[in-house]
């Protein structure tokens, strides 16, 4: 089905609440649809061992609740660029070595559930959702119920997405090269804010500082930048060219750990880190950039 039809079928997704409707972001929903999968998978594998084959998958600047569930739970999570070819890619990869898929999404509304198809469906995936939400009824639970549920066990993960305009192919450039240059000596910077950053993975020069030899494990794209900083305090920030529009996208995520429901510090830690990230990294007055958000 055409991405314009899928779409809205899952936006959709919302329920009615004594404090009112709650619709679900795609982050959200991954969430609930990653637990929902996995859980199931599950029921029908009650051997430990065989979470070893496998696999959920997410883009670069998708949220990383599937990674605290895959810590948790035993099965491997994984991240590819953005794009879904990058998931099918990755899910042909993975099925040639007798592993298996059973989710995968990208936070803009993009969900495979199962292996069936390597691509994202909103009619399937709108069929899952509602069988999950009509177990969870059986369960005296609501949607947004469980969401919290799965946020106080794998930990509450908040995402934030913004974005600057910039016509000025030569300045986005310029901006990208002075944060691989920060102290002008070819290093990335060492903070964000008063956060100490812990590495930095860059998909433009191959950098990884997370990995042993250094070097990023995702494919090279050299005709965009992206430049993703995990930080001390849990969270994890990505600085992303816009392939369609004169756009620097920024998304933020705090990853807190399970049993930290201090949301609305987490959520004050996430605003700050998200403000520093743009005035100090983009610099957005300097560079006459035009202040945006989603």
């Amino acid at each position: 089905m055409p991405e314009t039809q899928s779409v809205p079928l899952l936006r959709c997704v919302c329920l009615s609440h004594r404090w009112g409707w709650k619709v679900f972001t795609g982050n959200e929903l991954a969430a609930l649809l990653g637990w929902w999968k996995f859980f199931n998978w599950k029921e029908a594998h009650p051997d430990p061992a065989d979470s070893q084959k496998v696999y959920m998958l997410a883009t670069m600047v998708s949220s990383k609740i599937l990674q605290a569930i895959a810590c948790i739970e035993g099965f491997h999570f994984e991240e590819t660029l953005p794009g879904f070819k990058w998931i099918g890619n990755r899910i042909h990869e993975l099925s040639k070595t007798g592993n298996t898929v059973i989710f995968a999404f990208e936070q803009l509304i993009g969900f495979l559930c199962g292996g069936l198809v390597p691509e994202k469906d909103g009619v399937s995936a709108a069929v899952v959702v509602a069988e999950m939400a009509t177990y969870l009824h059986t369960k005296n639970l609501s949607l947004r119920q469980q969401l919290a549920n799965i946020y106080q066990t794998y930990g509450h993960h908040l995402s934030k997405t913004s974005y600057v305009v910039c016509n000025e192919p030569p300045t986005i450039h310029g901006i990208f090269s002075q944060i691989q240059n920060f102290d002008g000596n070819s290093l990335y910077p060492k903070a964000c804010g008063d956060v100490h950053i812990v590495h930095v993975r860059d998909v433009r020069t191959v950098c990884d500082s997370s990995q042993p030899n250094l070097r990023s494990v995702l494919p090279v794209t050299r005709n965009s930048h992206m430049i993703k900083f995990t930080l001390q305090n849990g969270v994890v920030a990505t600085l992303r060219t816009n392939g369609t529009e004169p756009k620097i996208k920024l998304y933020t995520e705090y990853c807190a750990t399970p049993g930290n429901s201090e949301v609305s510090r987490l959520e004050e830690e996430l605003r700050k880190v998200t403000a520093a990230l743009l005035d100090d990294f983009l610099e957005p007055e300097r560079n006459n950039l035009i202040r945006g958000c989603v």
